[in-house]
Protein backbone atom coordinates (compact mmCIF):
# COMPACT_ATOMS: atom_id res chain seq x y z
CA UNK A 1 0.00 0.00 0.00
CA UNK A 2 1.59 3.17 -0.72
CA UNK A 3 1.38 6.31 0.71
CA UNK A 4 2.84 9.60 1.32
CA UNK A 5 6.09 9.88 3.59
CA UNK A 6 7.73 13.21 5.23
CA UNK A 7 10.33 13.11 6.81
CA UNK A 8 11.38 17.03 8.62
CA UNK A 9 14.02 17.82 11.01
CA UNK A 10 13.47 20.75 13.91
CA UNK A 11 15.91 22.42 15.77
CA UNK A 12 15.84 22.32 19.57
CA UNK A 13 12.70 24.89 19.79
CA UNK A 14 10.83 23.11 17.33
CA UNK A 15 11.69 25.12 14.22
CA UNK A 16 11.83 23.29 10.75
CA UNK A 17 15.16 23.32 9.52
CA UNK A 18 14.36 21.02 6.38
CA UNK A 19 12.30 18.12 5.06
CA UNK A 20 14.67 15.42 3.96
CA UNK A 21 11.67 13.50 2.55
CA UNK A 22 8.36 14.07 1.00
CA UNK A 23 6.96 11.53 -1.63
CA UNK A 24 5.31 8.37 -2.10
CA UNK A 25 6.85 5.42 -0.53
CA UNK A 26 5.56 1.35 -0.64
CA UNK A 27 4.85 -0.12 2.75
CA UNK A 28 8.55 -1.70 4.23
CA UNK A 29 11.44 -0.79 5.99
CA UNK A 30 13.73 2.29 4.56
CA UNK A 31 16.70 3.83 5.86
CA UNK A 32 17.98 7.75 4.96
CA UNK A 33 21.48 9.54 5.35
CA UNK A 34 21.66 13.34 5.62
CA UNK A 35 24.97 15.18 5.52
CA UNK A 36 24.97 17.63 8.70
CA UNK A 37 27.33 19.81 6.86
CA UNK A 38 24.98 21.08 4.42
CA UNK A 39 22.61 22.46 7.09
CA UNK A 40 24.90 23.95 9.22
CA UNK A 41 23.91 21.96 12.22
CA UNK A 42 25.77 22.88 15.53
CA UNK A 43 26.23 20.06 18.00
CA UNK A 44 23.01 19.67 19.91
CA UNK A 45 19.27 18.38 20.42
CA UNK A 46 17.54 17.63 16.96
CA UNK A 47 14.12 15.61 16.70
CA UNK A 48 12.91 14.63 13.52
CA UNK A 49 9.42 13.51 12.66
CA UNK A 50 8.41 11.12 10.38
CA UNK A 51 4.45 11.24 9.32
CA UNK A 52 2.15 8.50 6.95
CA UNK A 53 -1.43 8.33 6.27
CA UNK A 54 -1.41 6.49 9.53
CA UNK A 55 1.68 6.81 11.20
CA UNK A 56 3.50 9.91 13.61
CA UNK A 57 6.61 9.56 15.46
CA UNK A 58 8.79 12.21 16.98
CA UNK A 59 12.14 11.21 17.89
CA UNK A 60 14.87 12.91 19.96
CA UNK A 61 18.39 12.97 18.23
CA UNK A 62 21.78 13.92 19.74
CA UNK A 63 24.51 15.10 17.03
CA UNK A 64 27.97 15.35 17.85
CA UNK A 65 30.54 17.33 15.28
Amino acid sequence: ENGLVTIKLFDFLGREITTLINEEKEKGVYEIEFDASKYGLSSGIYFYQMKSRDYTSIKKMVYLK
